[in-house]
């Protein structure tokens, strides 16, 4: 008997560490389209593959196709290194449903030997037509110490720059660094366009984001159980200045929290917001749409 229930138990793990690889089932598709305003789909189907699994000659227009299928039709792909910037810039030219943002992560600034030579490159980049954005930037006081600061907004800095100079959004990786970020963007002074990824400040913070016209895009994150300052963020932020994105691979909406995520499960989050905010689905998805547009511009 024991060794039964040994046995079943090891199964048991055994089945949830598969299932940790693997993609979700796809959600209901959103009744207007919108679209996910931050994912990585180098790391998505170079780590995963294609949602839905089996082979596929192009993963990335299969994965672009999946998303569509469920009422996402439009992609901004995610450059946190010159190469994966670069990657993005070119994949933007060859799919007319994803556009790209380029820049060097705040935990990438500190780590590089050059920091002037790949400014000097993603600033290159930010000169093609289908980039749209430069970031994600900003400041990131979890994984980088004291000694990485310095580096960390230097790159910052030199990123709010390119983006005025090009006439780009300006999206923001803040992590354990709001007052910082806002510190960083008075000094400089903000360019028009500001998007706060995967915003995880309390309704306060919001309030002073939305005070200042900055954009503010909910992750999967707000649907975590332990998110409730997140959740009254979104309640404080009008639909006008509200993204939605996916992170991707990261942050895996509810209940599917630990497995792979990706764009064609952005409508979850989506309707989790409009049940937490009381708004009309099909309003909230296409403010989010309109927003998109105004942000990045016509795909």
């Amino acid at each position: 008997m024991l060794a039964a229930m040994t046995e079943q138990t090891e199964t048991r793990k055994q089945r949830a560490a598969r299932r940790a690889g693997e993609f979700p089932p796809a959600p209901e598709a959103l009744p207007v389209p919108v679209l996910d305003s931050h994912t990585h789909l180098d790391i998505t189907v170079g780590d995963y593959g294609v949602p839905g699994g089996g082979p596929a000659d192009d993963p990335v227009a299969a994965a672009i196709a999946v998303a569509a299928g469920v009422g996402v039709d439009r992609l901004v792909q995610v450059g946190v290194d010159v190469e994966s910037s670069r990657w993005g810039a070119d994949v933007a030219e060859r799919y007319g449903g994803v556009l790209a943002t380029v820049a060097l992560h705040p935990n990438e600034a500190p780590r590089l030997a050059d920091l002037d030579e790949a400014l000097r490159q993603i600033e290159t980049l930010a000169d093609r037509d289908r980039v749209r954005g430069i970031g994600e930037t900003g400041m990131d006081f979890f994984r980088t110490g004291d000694e990485g600061r310095a580096a960390q907004e230097e790159s910052f800095r030199a990123h709010i720059a390119i983006a005025k100079r090009y006439g780009k959004a300006l999206v923001i990786h803040d992590r354990d660094a709001h007052a910082d970020v806002l510190r960083v963007l008075d000094d400089e002074g903000a360019p028009d366009t500001v998007v706060l990824h995967c915003f995880s400040g309390d309704a306060d913070f919001a309030r002073e984001c939305v005070r200042r016209g900055y954009l503010l895009s909910f992750a999967g994150t707000v649907t975590f159980g332990s998110a409730t300052a997140l959740r009254a963020a979104a309640t404080v932020t009008p639909p006008g200045q509200l993204l939605v994105e996916t992170d991707a691979p990261y942050l895996t909406p509810m209940p599917h929290r630990g497995r792979p995520n990706a764009s064609y499960l952005i409508p979850l989050t989506v309707r989790f917001l409009a049940e937490t905010t009381g708004a009309d689905l099909d309003e909230l998805c296409a403010a989010i749409s309109a927003t998109g547009e105004r942000v990045f511009g016509p795909w």
